[in-house]
């Protein structure tokens, strides 16, 4: 077979390199040509050197380019895929740095909440520069394959507004299941089944099977509370499924930020959260964790390198999604994955434009989505709660309007917990002033913010947040993995 895929975001070295590797652990694929394409020329320059390397070692035809001009990048191409962070940690820094001066604290902050929510309006109309292109000068019926968060507000602007074939993919669903598996006493995360379902980062393990017995609430809950370490990494979450009666896909952090009952008080959030890793939900604890892991690349880009001249091993083949869709959608061996597309019925209790994540088969016909599912009544409210403010955000994203987003941003279940609506509209008037080079759908409406903001009186407050890690040097970072390599 001969192809090609474009790659937006290839800068995203790590990732990028591990969808290269995926993909050519299909042998069908090893004639393909992938087109690399990111705002920076010296990441560019970095991962294609790394990709490069891979092909000659394992002696492959493939070939890889690499171009600052993604319409050139996506010219011709049958698969696009993005992994971009628009505004990249300089935006990401204020995501965290401003809701925390009126009280909000974010473990992550890159789905909703008041940090997902600007970096969505951030994203939204590069995505639909993307599609324009992918329109224009894409192989007919390209398809898009979205791996940039916000994850539905990102799908969601890319169909209905970019109008491309698109599907959102994420890892939580894989993750999840792989905990459950483990405080089960699997022995391979292959013997359990599963049906999840919700919306991006908030789906839930409505059935399971390990080696086809049912698995209850109660024997679930008895697992992870008796797990030495994972009852202490995620008491949110376990608490989360005692209330609810269902697992959710996503971490302590994560999960913490999209409700309104955990970090609503400092106090509560130390309770909550767990500081073995960011994860976990340290405040702005991904932020770290992404300055930490780029200055960590850029010392020891060498070593990536010298690690790229090993052979490709199809046994540590990752369970991104992408390969498997490609490889589904070319061969027609079929794959069983869960996929952010919009719902037109899939599940039944959410609305129909909205954006979910649920189960589907992917064959030569495409992806072809389990249809008639129905939630537990408290999932499907915890996730109405974020749709709602997801489709005002897609909203005030398209079409550059200030109040609106000032109503998706108050209508979120943690900034609500924590705000009041003066505190809200000034918060949102100081992140779009400070993000406003990224922002062009809101030039006209930056000068009015700025005088607001002038005049305010609304006070806010310098807090670091209630579990801040300061960001660890290229020597801590050293030492700290030695001394793992050691106990180890």
């Amino acid at each position: 077979m001969s192809f090609k895929i474009a790659i937006i975001g290839a800068g995203s070295v790590g990732f990028t390199k591990k969808l290269f590797t995926d993909i050519l652990c299909v042998p069908e694929f090893k004639d393909i040509e992938f087109a690399l394409t990111d705002v920076s020329e010296h990441n560019l320059a970095m991962i294609k050197a790394i990709l490069d390397r891979i092909v000659e070692a394992n002696r492959l035809p493939t070939r890889v380019t690499a171009t600052t001009n993604r319409r050139e990048a996506l010219e011709g191409a049958r698969y696009i895929i993005s992994c971009v962070r628009v505004g990249g940690l300089e935006a990401y820094a204020d995501d965290i740095r401003i809701p925390l001066k009126y009280g909000i604290d974010q473990c992550v902050g890159d789905t909703i909440c008041a940090g997902g929510i600007l970096y969505g309006q951030r994203n939204i109309p590069v995505i639909l520069d993307f599609c324009k292109d992918i329109r224009e000068v894409a192989a007919t019926g390209a398809k898009f394959l979205n791996y940039a968060n916000p994850m539905a507000m990102n799908t969601w602007a890319a169909i209905e507004y970019g109008k491309v074939d698109t599907v959102g993919l994420c890892h939580g669903v894989q993750h999840g299941a792989e905990q459950i598996a483990e405080v089960l006493g699997a022995k391979s995360p292959k013997e359990l089944d599963y049906v999840c379902s919700g919306i991006n980062h908030q789906t839930w393990f409505i059935e399971l099977r390990l080696n086809g017995r049912p698995i209850g609430k109660d024997e679930l809950v008895a697992a992870f509370e008796a797990h030495p370490v994972y009852s202490k990494q995620e008491k949110l979450r376990i608490d989360v499924l005692k209330r609810f009666g269902v697992y959710s896909t996503e971490s302590n952090g994560h999960l913490s930020e999209y409700l309104p009952w955990y970090r609503k008080r400092p106090e509560e959030i130390t309770r909550w959260i767990d500081m073995s890793d960011w994860i976990h939900g340290e405040t702005g604890g991904y932020l770290r964790y992404s300055t930490e892991t780029r200055n960590w690349f850029e010392t020891e880009y060498p070593q990536f390198l010298e690690a790229a001249s090993k052979p490709i091993d199809p046994a540590k083949r990752s369970n991104e999604h992408a390969s498997h869709i490609l490889e589904a959608l070319e061969t027609n061996r079929v794959y069983r994955g869960h996929f952010n597309v919009k719902n037109d019925g899939v599940i039944t209790n959410l609305p129909q434009d909205a954006i979910i994540e649920s189960p589907g088969f992917v064959d030569r016909f495409g992806i072809n989505m389990a249809a008639g599912i129905t939630l537990p009544e408290a999932c499907a409210a915890t996730c109405m709660a974020s749709i709602n403010v997801q489709r005002m955000s897609v909203h005030a994203a398209i079409a550059g309007d200030i109040d609106l987003l000032k109503l998706a941003v108050l209508h979120d279940p943690l900034v609500g917990a924590v705000s009041t609506p003066e505190e809200v509209w000034q918060m949102v008037d100081e992140m779009v002033v400070a993000q406003a080079q990224w922002l062009p759908q809101y030039a006209d409406a930056i000068p009015a913010a700025k005088e607001r903001l002038s005049k305010s009186k609304v006070k806010t407050r310098e807090w670091a947040g209630a579990a801040r890690r300061s960001v660890r040097s290229i020597e801590e970072l050293r030492a700290e993995k030695a001394a793992l390599k050691q106990a180890g």
